[in-house]
């Protein structure tokens, strides 16, 4: 993940500072552990300030409008408590090129600052500090006791200090080429790694963007440049620092990224804010996606592992239980024998009552035929018991795997991260096993709780122009069967294996023609867990033929009156 640089900064602070000053501070929202967002009004608009000391993520933009879900963090209370009401003033660095943002806070413009909210930009250690006006710490998003650091304690009620000094050269606009390139040049080795020794203020993104506008590799060795290699990296290197002197910025997206400095474009932004926001989102989006991937994955694997292991255990004893009609036939064999049984017998042969083959049937040596004959009636009416004991438990272990194979089979369906879309898909799959009582509730940190499941759902079109919906998990399965459906729509699923409701939509009087419902069965087949088969069969109906049985869970249905179809995944997947 590209880190927000000095040059982001100062880029971002620009643009704000030309379209955000003065503002109102209306509201304060803290939407994770690291990141909160402020509501400024101006004379003519209102939006959210983001700011975050995500280690990874640090920022400062205008972002989305928060969820409409509880803030629970006390860090944002203390902030809206002191800041409520104020107007944002100023938006300034504390030092020059130093990674640290003051945004000053007042009654109404023209006034002096009453508080002081410090942003420092610094990775890992980054971090958000409000001051009084004379600098005495009221709250700071991340306390670091003395035990933590003894040179740069934070804590409520102590004086702010600002991180120690920069210590390497600065960038100047007024240093001539032949000094610059000296001491780029003084010790050989990869002209990106010197240009990083050499001076402060630079990131790796800013100097590969800047070192292949220069057309020059970030690998290559300052001791192979030539005077027109250096000539070039110089004109870029003066550009870059006019571009922070005069403030004129090109946010632009890149291949691995993005520059607010022009170079390297793949595409333009529309401004600073919107690509920080989308770029950041986007990132943290696909790292939480991953994550939340892999954690269910191996929740359920562990699950199913157990139930698995359970359901076998439940099938043992019953497939023992089938032996009971045998000890009680060979018990009505004793008795009807009762002649033929000698004392000592360890074991007697007779001829079955209907086959006539021999029936071996071993006996107890100490007991008599009648009291044998008893031992048997008695295993057999406890292999009768066990089995009406066990079919229930089998019953409902098999009812979970089932369950569970459906969620697993929806979680393989979002294999991908591509849109924001993906992961509350499988955010609702999250809290969907969390109100089933399969995953606990602290295990996993919510970012949202929705009362209903969402409609992001896969989108198609058949040849003839007709929508197909696809769930993606199984709160949009039943909204989607039960809610969306329509009298005049068809039905789809895979015939007896997990997979996704599918919904072909039909206005009404118009008629699904045969490649319709072909196209269909294909997008259900490549839906379910059937996808890397040649065909798989599916079943389809109308919608007010499918029921939920009472009790059951989410997304299992049963159906009548179906027809089956077969659907061919891999059309599905060629396109």
């Amino acid at each position: 993940m590209q880190p927000v640089d000095f040059t982001t900064l100062i880029a971002t602070c620009s643009e704000l500072r030309a379209n955000w000053l003065p503002a109102r501070t209306e509201q304060v929202y803290q939407r994770d552990r690291y990141t909160i967002t402020i509501a400024l009004r101006t004379m003519k608009q209102r939006d959210w300030l983001d700011i975050s000391w995500h280690p990874q993520a640090t920022r400062i933009c205008i972002a989305e409008p928060p969820p409409r879900t509880p803030d629970t963090f006390t860090f944002s209370q203390q902030l809206i408590h002191q800041l409520g009401g104020l107007a944002l003033i100023a938006i300034d660095f504390i030092a020059p090129w130093e990674r640290v943002v003051d945004l000053k806070f007042a009654r109404r413009p023209g006034e002096a600052a009453l508080y002081h909210l410090y942003v420092e930009v610094m990775g890992k250690y980054s971090n958000a500090i409000l001051t009084d006006a004379n600098n005495e710490i009221i709250t700071a998003a991340h306390q670091v006791s003395q035990q933590q650091s003894s040179v740069r304690p934070i804590q409520t009620g102590q004086p702010y200090e600002t991180p120690p000094k920069l210590t390497g050269t600065i960038p100047n606009l007024n240093e001539s080429q032949t000094r610059w390139q000296e001491r780029v040049s003084l010790v050989p080795g990869a002209v990106k790694k010197q240009l990083l020794k050499s001076y402060s203020g630079l990131s790796s993104s800013l100097l590969t963007s800047m070192l292949l506008a220069a057309n020059i590799s970030p690998e290559t060795n300052t001791d192979t440049l030539t005077t027109d290699d250096w000539d070039r990296l110089f004109a870029h290197w003066q550009e870059w620092l006019q571009t922070l002197e005069v403030g004129k910025f090109q946010p632009s997206w890149i291949e691995n990224g993005y520059t607010v400095m022009g170079w390297g474009e793949t595409a333009p932004a529309k401004n600073i804010q919107e690509l920080l926001n989308q770029y950041y989102t986007d990132q943290l989006n696909q790292q939480l996606f991953s994550q939340l991937r892999h954690q269910l994955t191996q929740k359920l694997n562990n699950i199913l592992g157990k139930l698995g292991t359970k359901a076998k255990t439940f099938k043992d004893r019953l497939q023992q239980s089938d032996q009971a009609d045998e000890y009680r036939q060979k018990a009505d064999l004793l008795m009807a024998h009762l002649h033929n049984w000698q004392p000592g017998m360890k074991e007697i042969i007779l001829e079955d009552f209907e086959t006539g083959k021999p029936v071996a049937i071993t006996l107890q040596p100490d007991k008599n035929a009648v009291q044998n004959a008893q031992k048997l009636y008695k295993q057999h009416q406890k292999l009768k018991r066990a089995r009406a004991a066990v079919e229930p438990l089998l019953l409902e272990v098999q009812s979970e795997i089932d369950y569970l194979e459906q969620v697993e089979a929806a979680i393989s369906q979002i294999d991908n991260y591509q849109t924001a879309d993906d992961l509350q898909a499988l955010e609702e799959i999250r809290d969907e096993l969390i109100e089933q009582k399969y995953l606990e509730d602290l295990e996993y940190r919510r970012r949202s709780i929705t009362e209903t499941a969402s409609t992001n759902f896969h989108r198609y079109r058949t040849p003839s122009g007709f929508e197909v919906l696809i769930g993606r998990n199984n709160n949009q399965n039943d909204y989607l069967t039960f809610r969306v459906a329509g009298d005049y729509d068809l039905w789809f699923h895979a015939q007896e294996i997990p997979g996704s409701h599918v919904l072909l939509r039909l206005e009404p009087g118009t008629v699904a023609e045969e490649a319709d419902l072909e196209y269909t069965a294909n997008i259900a087949a490549y839906f379910s867990r059937g996808r890397q088969s040649e065909q798989v069969p599916v079943v389809y109906t109308q919608p007010n033929r499918v029921y939920k049985p009472k009790g059951a869970k989410p997304g299992l249905v049963i159906y009548k009156q179906e027809t089956i179809i077969w659907g061919k995944p891999g059309i599905i997947g060629d396109r």
